[in-house]
């Protein structure tokens, strides 16, 4: 039987499972900007929406829905008059910041191209 040299194996290699869970949900376009946008605090759901421009109201309400099923996101009805509805991160979704942060601090620095709003009036 002949022996399997390093580049030979990698057919046997399999992605890890918790990566795999973890880039099902956040592969999806929106879904790690929504988070970012709630890290700070709670958000209502059209200031939601204007934060993230390009996200349609549908697509938001449903990435919203597949966060809270993730248990990443609480929905909370703000008593009126007029009734709002806000949405904030659980404790799971609030540990996401440190990740978050690193991979912004990693496209700083090696994605192109520059940010739309200069470095001194970001959050």
């Amino acid at each position: 039987m002949p022996e399997l040299g390093a580049h030979d194996v990698g057919p046997c290699q399999k992605v890890d499972d918790g990566m795999a869970r973890v880039f099902q949900l956040f592969g999806k376009r929106w879904t790690g900007l929504i988070v970012a946008v709630l890290l700070p605090h709670p958000v209502h759901f059209a200031d939601l929406r204007r934060a993230i421009p390009g996200i349609s109201e549908r697509m938001l309400s449903d990435r919203l829905t597949e966060l809270a099923a993730a248990g990443l996101v609480v929905r909370e009805v703000d008593d009126g008059p007029p009734l709002r509805v806000s949405y904030g991160l659980t404790e799971a979704g609030g540990a996401l910041e440190p990740a978050l942060l690193e991979l912004g601090s990693w496209a700083e620095k090696h994605l192109p191209g520059s940010p739309q709003c200069p470095s001194e009036l970001r959050k």
